[in-house]
Formats: C-alpha cells, sequence, structure tokens
C-alpha cells in the first residue's frame, strides 16, 4: 500500500502557527529527503488553517519562517489591526437593544432597593442577555490581508486550484455538524473565507456568514483533523498541535500574577479550551494508531513551556522565542520518536546544534 502523509494542524491563535511553522521548518531540515511539498495532504483549523493554505500552495516553510522571525522582512505583513477589528455591524445592530435593557434593568434595581428581584426585574436582564452582539470583533479585515497577500504572491484562492488537497474545518452554527471547507459542497468557498470562519472563535470573534449559513470554530470542540485526514487514506498522520495546556504549579508564578487566575478570564478561557483540545487530539492519535490503519506522530510544546503561547505575538522577540524553540523542540521530539518515525517510514539526517535565525 502506497504511503499518504497528511500534515494536521490543530488551532492555537497566531502563536500557535509560529510553533506550527517552527515544527514544519525542523521536519524538513531533519528527515532524509523530506520538504514541504512532501506531504500529501493538509487538514487544519483556526491560525493552522493559514499555515496551511500557505503550504500547500507550495510556499517554502523557510519563507515564512524568516518572515517572522526578522523584523525588517515584509513578506508577511499581518499587524493587529488586521485581527482585532470592531465588528460595527453587529454592534450598531445590539446597541439599541442593549441600552433598552440596561436603562429598564437600572431602573429596576433602583426601584428594588433591598428586596427580592422582582420578575419584571428578571425579564429585563433576560433582554439583555439577548441584546449582547454575537461577537466583539470581525475577521473580515484578515480576509482581506489574506486575499491580498494570496495576490501578491501569485497565490490562488480557491481549493481547485491547489497542487495539493486542503481541508480546513469550521462548524455550522446552526445545525452544529462539523465542516469540511475544501471537499463536495463546499469546495467552491474561498480559502480565504474558509481561514476566517475556521478562526471564528465565540465569543471574541463574530460567526462568519457563507451563503445563508453561518460558521465558527467550537473551540475545543474542533479536534477531528485526524479523522478527516484517515477518512481521505491517510496512512501517516504528523500532528503538530500547540494548544497543550499551561501547567503553573510553582508558586512563585502566582506571587508574580502569571498564572491564569491572576491574570483574568481571557487566560482562564484559553486554558480551558488548551484542556479540551489536547485530550481530544490525543484520543484521536491514540485510536489511529490503534486501529492500526495510520502512524502518527505528535509534535506539542512542553506543558510548562505554553505560557509563552499567550505572550503579544506583535512582539518579535515573542516570535522568535516561539519559532526557535518549535525548532528545537521538534528536533527533539524527533529525536526520542525513532520508532514513530521508522513505522512512518522517516530516516533522521544528522542533527545541526542550532535553530536558524535567519532563513533564505
Amino acid at each position: 500500500m502506497s504511503r499518504k502523509i497528511a500534515l494536521c494542524l490543530p488551532g492555537g491563535g497566531a502563536n500557535g502557527a509560529l510553533f506550527q511553522i517552527g515544527a514544519v521548518s525542523a521536519l524538513q531540515d531533519s528527515i532524509e529527503g523530506f520538504d514541504g511539498s512532501s506531504f500529501d495532504l493538509y487538514v487544519a483549523s483556526s491560525g493552522g488553517a493559514s499555515v496551511a493554505a500557505a503550504l500547500a500552495t507550495g510556499l517554502p516553510v523557510q519563507r515564512l519562517y524568516r518572515a517572522f522571525v526578522d523584523p525588517a522582512d515584509v513578506y508577511f505583513g499581518l499587524e493587529r489591526k488586521h485581527l482585532l477589528r470592531i465588528d460595527l455591524s453587529e454592534w450598531r445592530r445590539a446597541l439599541p437593544s442593549l441600552f433598552g435593557a440596561m436603562r429598564e434593568a437600572a431602573g429596576g434595581i433602583v426601584a428594588l432597593g433591598t428586596g427580592v428581584p422582582s420578575a419584571a426585574l428578571w425579564q429585563e436582564l433576560d433582554r439583555l442577555y439577548d441584546a449582547l452582539p454575537a461577537g466583539i470583533f470581525t475577521l473580515e479585515g484578515y480576509e482581506k490581508f489574506l486575499e491580498d497577500f494570496f495576490v501578491r504572491r501569485g497565490i490562488p484562492n480557491n481549493f481547485f486550484a491547489l497542487p495539493k488537497p486542503l481541508r480546513i474545518l469550521a462548524h455550522d452554527l446552526d445545525s452544529a455538524e462539523p465542516t469540511v471547507f475544501g471537499k463536495g459542497a463546499f469546495e467552491s468557498v474561498p480559502i480565504a473565507r474558509a481561514c476566517i470562519a475556521s478562526m471564528a472563535i465565540p465569543p471574541l470573534f463574530s460567526p462568519v456568514v457563507i451563503g445563508e449559513r453561518s460558521f465558527i470554530n467550537p473551540g475545543s470542540g474542533q479536534v477531528v483533523h485526524l479523522d478527516v485526514a484517515m477518512q481521505e487514506g491517510a496512512t501517516v498522520l504528523v500532528v503538530v498541535n500547540p494548544m497543550v495546556p499551561m501547567q503553573l504549579s510553582d508558586p512563585p508564578l502566582s506571587a508574580r500574577g502569571e498564572a491564569p487566575r491572576a491574570r483574568g478570564m481571557p487566560w482562564i478561557v484559553n486554558q480551558a479550551i488548551r484542556i479540551g483540545a489536547t485530550r481530544g487530539i490525543r484520543e484521536q492519535c491514540r485510536r489511529a494508531e490503534a486501529s492500526g490503519a495510520a502512524s502518527v506522530l505528535l509534535i506539542e510544546p512542553e506543558p510548562e513551556q505554553s505560557v509563552m503561547f499567550v505572550s503579544n505575538p506583535s512582539s518579535h522577540e515573542a516570535r522568535r522565542r516561539v519559532l526557535e524553540y518549535a525548532y528545537r523542540r521538534t528536533r527533539a521530539v524527533l529525536s526520542s520518536s525513532e520508532d514513530a518515525l521508522g513505522r512512518a517510514g522517516f530516516t533522521l539526517r544528522p542533527p545541526r546544534s542550532e535553530p536558524p535565525r535567519s532563513r533564505v
């Protein structure tokens, strides 16, 4: 039976995508006869979708590596404004109802005094709940950024024209069904649009409308990458999962306010998603290996290093740290996984001492 290699890139935000770029770069440098075109199938979601889209078009991973590690390189000029753009249309829809509900609720609280909340007050609070916007930010700006990047680099924005098959995962908001962009009824969706649908994690980002349907990323529920790859005949699964939960058991970390509880709700939500996502991915890996239908190579950061993935991705120093750590970590995983590599048909090259700081 011929070998079919799938690269599975679960989400992980901007820093997770950097980890995946560093890991794939190390794979290429580490395995004999292996390069970015050695994958036969790409399955990805969230931040990993953009990485997979670039690789599936044939862009060299070394070029992506250099684009993020070199402050002077504008090859992939992603800025915070492309991702954090207020969804004005959604807020315009929600604000009148929101203000009305808040006014009525405030009046009810004033009239309440110290008594028991009235049924009318609870009704107004329910109205306030229903008046909230569908999301804080829109990903339309990132879609436009990707479209422009594709045009500048001569990359197709449709699945039909790709040299290698690409599958991008999301979920239908109304039916709760998983959606695989890039095949069947969803093959005609533009790649950039599929990428933002896969990134739309509530409540941060508004759902992405495609046709008459809305799509979201359900966080830890979007972990069917290996199943999708195996359904398409993949026999070797290379999984780069940056979503390992943070493990901060050292008391001084809490004293410095670095623990999730001290940092507030965004860190707590991030940790909750990481716990569920990693558990789901590892269970998929276990099932795939147990079935005997595929060999799995799982690359993850060390739990004690996961705190670097919630650092500011617009910082070039933070980007360089994640990329170089991903490169070293992947080399370490490969050197301790010779049995798994052998089953997958891979052979290691002699090790190199340092991760690349500047790629050609």
